[in-house]
């Protein structure tokens, strides 16, 4: 069973997810941008929009899309969530391949939180057509 915790952006009172700002950075609400990734109704393009979506789902505490989208060989047993941990950020610093004529690819980038800044190029790859994370290496 899933340890999803609901997160207040993604429902309110009357149902519905808000219209804000994805947490993701690009200009489109989450519903539009990667809350259609996480609720499966499409999947990632390219490295770049699973490494954004992969964040949103952190700043919203999917821990299931999580792991969808961790390759099988590296991913955990569960995701578990820092509760005092407030994503405030994402800049993407660097990509590398990754695109629909790519098998792998990684995505530099530089993830804000109440606190700090985590640094990592992460590593993606191609299973059965969907892209996934495989790992990263911190930088900072």
């Amino acid at each position: 069973m899933s340890r999803r915790t609901t997160h207040p952006r993604r429902q309110t009172s009357s149902g519905p997810a808000d219209k804000g700002p994805c947490p993701c950075g690009l200009a489109e609400t989450y519903e539009k941008c990667c809350g259609r990734f996480h609720r499966g109704e499409a999947v990632a393009p390219t490295a770049e929009a699973l490494m954004r979506s992969r964040y949103s789902a952190f700043s919203e505490r999917d821990d299931s899309y999580l792991l969808r989208t961790w390759h099988p060989r590296t991913r955990p047993a569960r995701v578990d969530f820092d509760p005092g941990m407030r994503w405030t950020g994402l800049e993407i610093l660097e990509k590398a391949d990754g695109t629909a004529f790519h098998t792998t690819g990684t995505v530099t980038f530089r993830a804000s939180f109440r606190g700090g800044t985590l640094h990592e190029r992460s590593r993606f790859e191609r299973v059965d057509g969907a892209w996934v994370y495989v790992d990263g290496e911190f930088l900072d």
